[in-house]
């Protein structure tokens, strides 16, 4: 038996995948889901607050639009189904570069307008007015934690969640899984490449150069235009290249650097990722890997410094 938060786990070892036989309370969020609704509506991927906001209810019929209506002035376009200013920050083009407000639910992107989109007890709505030079999409962040694994990406249900470790027994899993433990989340441990059900949210830590095999997660060696993150694996895992709002590397981290981010592919769930250039950047990444230093960014680059949000240096 071990103890995760607030939780006390029996765990059986099966193979190589450790099953989550009891817990106290009800699973993930247990003692701590109230209903209520966080809106919170920035600039710049993140980078200057604009307004937050928790709804203690919302009415069955919610929409992202009107919640959004009813806490800020808005003006909308295409028959009021898309936003197009929030209070006098407007779309449009800014030093010839496209800018235009997104949304994400539980961490990841919203994929219809606002007007079309439920609202729920208990979920995350975060508007983000951003530069989309670099791209249109960007499937999942890491900015919502303890999102998407309390209730479940975007509007889908809960669903279970799996800690994939290069090296189970590893303090970088451990921390991972501490993290998780701290926001009443339970994650079940399994080896790389393990069988997962297609309904499960996995986060995937490890070196690079061993965890780059994962479907999901080689997308982010090509940019943002493909995985929607503003960093790349370069150099066999060897370096982080980490890029600005309009794509480009503006700095490269070597030996002992780390990164938190995640992606998606079409329509399954996001893929999380915990890793770094060696051991000692995983383990850097993992320890980072909390509430207060993810919310309300992108992904989240650690060295010796510190936490560093990607893309760098976003802002007009």
């Amino acid at each position: 038996m071990i103890t995760v938060g607030r939780f006390s786990i029996v765990l059986i070892l099966v193979g190589t995948i450790v099953v989550l036989i009891s817990a106290k309370g009800c699973g993930p969020g247990a003692g701590k889901d109230t209903g209520a609704v966080e809106l919170r509506v920035t600039r710049d991927f993140g980078s200057v607050p604009v307004a937050q906001v928790t709804v203690p209810k919302v009415p069955s019929s919610e929409t992202a639009m009107r919640l959004l209506e009813r806490e800020a002035p808005v003006t909308t376009r295409y028959g009021g189904g898309f936003v197009q200013c929030v209070k006098d920050l407007c779309g449009g083009r800014t030093g010839g570069r496209p800018y235009d407000w997104f949304y994400f639910v539980n961490g990841v992107e919203a994929s219809k307008g606002a007007a079309a989109t439920r609202v729920r007890e208990n979920q995350s709505i975060w508007w983000d007015l951003r530069d989309w030079s670099a791209t249109d999409r960007v499937p999942a962040v890491v900015g919502q934690f303890p999102e998407p694994f309390r209730h479940g990406p975007g509007g889908a249900d809960r669903l279970p969640t799996r800690v994939d470790c290069a090296d189970v027994k590893s303090d970088a899993c451990r921390a991972v899984q501490d993290g998780l433990g701290q926001e009443d989340v339970v994650g079940g441990i399994a080896a790389l490449r393990t069988t997962a059900a297609m309904e499960t949210l996995r986060i995937v830590v490890g070196p690079w150069a061993q965890v780059r095999a994962e479907s999901a997660l080689v997308q982010i060696e090509d940019g943002p235009a493909a995985s929607g993150v503003y960093a790349r694996m370069q150099n066999g895992g060897r370096t982080i290249a980490l890029l600005d709002a309009g794509g480009r590397t503006v700095r490269r981290l070597g030996a002992g650097a780390g990164l938190i981010a995640a992606t998606r592919v079409g329509e399954d769930p996001p893929v999380w990722v915990v890793t770094g250039t060696d051991a000692a950047g995983v383990l850097a990444a993992a320890r980072a890997f909390r509430t207060q230093i993810l919310r309300g960014h992108y992904a989240v680059a650690v060295d010796g410094g510190g936490p560093i949000p990607v893309p760098v240096g976003a802002g007009r």
